[in-house]
């Protein structure tokens, strides 16, 4: 009986303890390191990852907090394909030595792609990024019909794009690359952000979300989304990925982020960013 009561009080006590914790603290799902949440992070990828700030990290801690663990951020450096960062960073661990995260962000969430990543569990939208053009409406119209009519001005006037990204391709074949002189490529989108303020280039392509936050201070230049028939990808959901095996830690996370949607906090995170939230 001593023991029997023992054991209740026990218990009695986790429960207690349970109630006062963030939720799903109560019960953890396995991490590497006790207490905490290894999230990766891309690093110099603003608005979302930057030198310790942005939308990828502001809700990698929210949701650290929710499990009750404490958020340790890794930021890396993207590799030649997202095949490879999930190796690095989720499943196998970076071949310098570097061990993996618990979780990454800023994963797509798409069949086709999980199916060529079987070793990891893709899961969590909780946004939908698409591709726009930021622009000058002194020297570029709106963008709207195929691209033969929508980019006709990018003939005379000059747009910028990211080295090695999806608009980067599309804008040096499209029109059957009639407008490859005029396509002038950048590091980063903010580097193109800056150099359209100074003049340099009337437009920037790039994911909107991106452009939200390179031009958040500078109200003068409109974003359009494009829709046009010729652009094979035109809008994708961001969410994370676990190693395949850790359904538990897939669970908590999706549960946890349900909470912050529900709540208005993932909303609010991307608008402190200058970015606005699309649902996927």
């Amino acid at each position: 009986m001593k023991n029997d009561r023992r054991a209740f009080l026990i218990a009695a006590g986790a429960m207690m303890a349970g109630a006062l914790l963030p939720a799903h603290a109560a019960a953890q799902p396995e991490v590497q390191q006790a207490g905490t949440l290894r999230v990766a992070v891309y690093a110099d990828y603003a608005p979302f990852s930057a030198r310790g700030k942005g939308i990828d990290v502001a809700l990698a801690q929210s949701l650290a907090e929710r499990l009750g663990l404490r958020a340790e951020i890794v930021e890396f450096p993207a590799d030649e394909n997202m095949n490879d960062d999930l190796r690095n960073m989720v499943w196998k661990g970076h071949y310098l030595g570097h061990r993996p995260a618990d979780v990454m962000m800023h994963v797509p969430v798409d069949a086709q792609f999980a199916a060529q990543n079987d070793k990891v569990a893709i899961f969590g939208p909780y946004h939908l990024e698409t591709i726009a053009i930021a622009r000058n409406p002194e020297r570029v119209p709106s963008v709207a019909g195929s691209a033969a009519v929508a980019f006709e001005v990018f003939t005379r006037e000059k747009i910028g794009v990211e080295l090695d990204t999806h608009a980067s391709d599309f804008m040096l074949h499209v029109m059957n690359g009639r407008l490859r002189d005029n396509v002038v490529h950048f590091r980063s989108v903010a580097e193109a952000a800056a150099a359209m303020a100074k003049g340099e280039v009337s437009a920037v392509m790039a994911p909107r979300s991106q452009l939200e936050g390179a031009f958040k201070e500078q109200r003068q230049f409109a974003i359009d989304t494009l829709t046009m028939p010729e652009l094979r990808v035109k809008g994708w959901p961001l969410g994370m990925a676990v190693k395949a095996d850790h359904k538990d830690l897939a669970a908590a996370l999706s549960e946890a982020l349900a909470d912050i949607q529900r709540s208005g906090e993932l909303a609010r995170i991307f608008s402190a960013h200058g970015v606005t939230h699309r649902v996927p």
